[in-house]
């Protein structure tokens, strides 16, 4: 059993360093070149089922990677990106300092009106919990929260490990259960690296 977690390709939100929560954003023409670089990377991984984000920008990923492996896409809400509130399409540089800490500080700090990486942090494990099905590869087409939160949980580590976690856009990370516990395979590969 595995499951491969993906995040979408690059939107004009992320490239200009925005908050792009629940804001559904399409794909840039490189965002769209490296869902199919992520569809070709995993054209041979045995998957069998494709399961989606409902945000466009994820959607339209997964698209591409079930075209390839001529399976339909499936949607889980629980893979949709944390809710930013009102930072939702501000620049990140407008968040303060004083912000950036407590949010880094409280798993339950919550930003004005979005949500806490506690509330991320529940949905998007069991939904990985859910997805880890014996003999079946699944792939997951999420958004960076979700994905921290779920190789966090695989690595056993707390929601602080998060915070010193690089996730690049279409990057790709992988987690298998051994008994009862979740094992990280891999983690940000970048499409076409094997």
């Amino acid at each position: 059993m595995t499951l491969i977690l993906v995040r979408h390709g690059q939107t004009e939100m992320n490239r200009g360093g925005r908050f792009q929560g629940r804001t559904d954003s399409q794909l840039t023409e490189l965002g769209e070149a490296q869902a199919d670089m992520v569809a070709a990377t995993l054209a041979d991984s045995g998957a069998t089922a494709v399961v989606s984000s409902p945000l466009l920008r994820a959607t339209q990923t997964a698209a591409r990677i079930a075209a390839t492996l001529g399976v339909s896409v499936e949607v889980d809400e629980r893979l949709i990106e944390i809710d930013y509130g009102t930072w939702d399409r501000e620049p990140l540089s407008n968040v303060s300092a004083d912000e950036w800490a407590r949010w880094r500080a409280d798993p339950e700090f919550t930003p004005p009106g979005g949500e806490s990486l506690l509330t991320v942090w529940d949905r998007a494990v069991a939904c990985a919990d859910d997805l880890l099905v014996p003999r079946r590869t699944t792939i997951a087409v999420s958004h960076v929260s979700p994905i921290k939160a779920i190789v966090a949980w695989s690595l056993g580590a707390g929601l602080d490990a998060t915070w010193r976690m690089r996730l690049d856009v279409a990057a790709i990370c992988a987690v298998d259960r051994r008994g009862a516990d979740p094992l990280l395979l891999r983690f940000n590969q970048k499409p076409g690296a094997r």
